[in-house]
């Protein structure tokens, strides 16, 4: 019998351009529009096209914490799940961030999707803390993946050492 992979052997971070990753989806920082605008969105649009952008004009508007999933054009990912993450200082930030995250979980796993790549949701010109960030993702991550099969893979792609090493450190210090 195949040993499963302890539940911290599914979760990788990583350092680099998350368009270019070789997984089945990526998770686009999205806003609720899912106007595909700077940042994870606009790199996302740049590589992967118009089509992608089209796909989600027909799903949008979604709340904060949602996400939606649409092809992914022309980058390596099949898929790209959108999910809409929070403005620091709107209220209720983590408990949003936690439902973003877990959203695009539960499509993953409903679709079965073996790996998915993440970024660190809000953190850009939406202002949440990095840390913080790092702990709500990863922690909702484990959680997630100790109850279900998929996806096999979730990778933290991180752009900047400085998000890496924090990243890196509160994976260390969360399954230690």
């Amino acid at each position: 019998m195949d040993r499963q992979p302890a539940v911290e052997e599914r979760i990788l971070i990583v350092e680099g351009d998350i368009t270019l990753l070789d997984v089945e989806a990526v998770v686009n920082a999205a806003n609720k529009r899912l106007q595909l605008g700077g940042g994870v969105a606009g790199a996302i649009r740049a590589r992967g096209g118009p089509a992608i952008q089209e796909e989600c004009d027909r799903q949008a508007p979604i709340d904060v914490g949602e996400a939606a999933i649409t092809g992914g054009g022309n980058l390596k990912a099949k898929y790209v799940i959108h999910a809409v993450g929070p403005v620091n200082g709107e209220g209720d930030e983590e408990a949003k961030l936690a439902r973003a995250t877990l959203s695009s979980l539960r499509i993953a796993c409903n679709r079965k999707i073996p790996s998915l790549a993440f970024p660190a949701i809000s953190t850009g010109i939406y202002g949440f803390p990095l840390k913080k960030c790092s702990q709500i993702m990863l922690r909702v991550s484990l959680d997630f993946l100790k109850e279900n099969g998929y996806p096999q893979k979730v990778v933290f792609c991180l752009y900047g050492p400085e998000a890496y090493d924090v990243f890196r450190k509160t994976l260390a210090s969360l399954t230690s």
